[in-house]
């Protein structure tokens, strides 16, 4: 909105607005508006939540210090939403595609995970929504955004994106789709694969949802999802910066995707908002995320990964995220197994999510969490030296 506005005063009376135009400084601007939005409105966010009974329910078989926390107001990932949707408003540019397919991806998944914390709320279910329900939604929200995705990174603008879509269904649907829509492998210079239509929407698919779960799971401590969400996200932004720009992209031997740079906004909206719930969500916690932001948030870096064509880095940098993923599927699986193959299931971990695990075993919950903070911050170095080592 701001950019419009300033465009016009820049062009009709006063040059020095120009200075608006370019994408760094209203990412700075869209972080500190986050920020502050953020830190203003949280206390009151979380008092009426207390008023309104809004608090989390934990559930039984988790660890028993956890019981603590029962009654601390959730769904707080409402006002990270409330934060970047301003801010993006306020300081992206509006005729940006790549922008508003991230916002609605973002809001969708949000929307799921509030019907889901409502239902902890209201029917005090700590389980929440059906998972083939909260599954069925979020399969069609990130199927709908990768089909979309597709044409849209592979059409420089969306003028010929109908066209593209059009000439894919007259081939048959096995007309290849352009170079910069390949999968790359970071930290090689000419490695990349071309996926097809099929297998372009079917990667997406599987980051945009897997990365809203992996962050939902990682959700379970005061301050855990959050710091490695903002410092992914912000690495995302650079990236988002570098491909959409043809003079950085062409040095680094990136692809070229016209508009993506305008989501290095978007991605310090979301830093500038996380932090500020890192301000109420730091230990002991005075809100939760709940899944209306763990989903969203979750949802918002994978759809970001795929229009700046870094799924593996996503993989790498986000490896907490992975580690809790995968830690939940072995320990489920294991049980599964050994409760057919002996009468009784039995665990490889103490106590899934990984987290958890280490918590059951002695570390105290703010060693858990700074300590995969600081695994977070190395993986995301690892992630952004693919950059320039290729």
């Amino acid at each position: 909105m701001l950019v419009e506005l300033f465009g016009w005063l820049a062009e009709h009376h006063f040059r020095g607005f120009s200075v608006f135009e370019y994408i760094t400084l209203r990412a700075v601007l869209a972080c500190a508006t986050a920020l502050l939005i953020g830190l203003v409105a949280g206390p009151f966010v979380i008092r009426r939540l207390a008023e309104l009974k809004i608090g989390q329910a934990v559930r039984q078989y988790g660890p028993q210090t956890h019981l603590a926390k029962t009654g601390t107001p959730t769904m707080g990932g409402a006002l990270i939403l409330i934060s970047i949707g301003i801010s993006t408003l306020l300081w992206a540019d509006w005729t940006n595609r790549f922008v508003w397919v991230v916002l609605i991806v973002t809001l969708g998944f949000g929307w799921i995970g509030w019907l889901d914390d409502y239902r902890k709320v209201v029917y005090r279910d700590p389980e929440g929504m059906s998972a083939r329900k909260k599954f069925f939604w979020q399969a069609l929200i990130g199927l709908l955004a990768s089909v979309y995705l597709a044409f849209a990174i592979s059409a420089p603008a969306n003028a010929e994106l109908w066209p593209l879509f059009r000439d894919w269904i007259a081939s048959g649907m096995t007309m290849p789709l352009p170079n910069r829509a390949d999968l790359i492998v970071p930290f090689f210079k000419s490695v990349s694969y071309p996926l097809g239509v099929f297998g372009f929407v079917a990667l997406s698919w599987f980051v945009i949802v897997g990365t809203s779960n992996a962050v939902n799971l990682t959700d379970g401590l005061d301050g855990l999802a959050i710091m490695p969400t903002v410092m992914v996200g912000a690495a995302l932004g650079i990236f988002a910066y570098v491909v959409g720009r043809v003079d950085y992209s062409k040095y680094l031997l990136f692809p070229y995707i016209p508009g993506a740079s305008e989501l290095m906004v978007l991605c310090a909206a979301l830093a500038g908002a996380g932090l500020a719930f890192l301000w109420f969500n730091a230990y002991p916690a005075q809100v939760f995320m709940g899944d209306v932001g763990a989903l969203a948030l979750g949802g918002m870096l994978g759809t970001i990964a795929i229009i700046v064509r870094q799924e593996i880095v996503l993989f790498i940098m986000g490896g907490v995220f992975v580690a809790e993923t995968l830690s939940v599927m072995i320990q489920v699986t294991y049980f599964k197994y050994t409760k057919k193959r002996y009468g009784e299931g039995r665990r490889i971990l103490r106590m899934a999510p990984l987290h958890h695990h280490f918590e059951v075993g002695g570390w105290k919950e703010t060693q858990v969490v700074v300590r995969f903070w600081i695994i977070s911050m190395m993986l995301v170095l690892v992630g952004l030296s693919s950059l320039k080592i290729r």
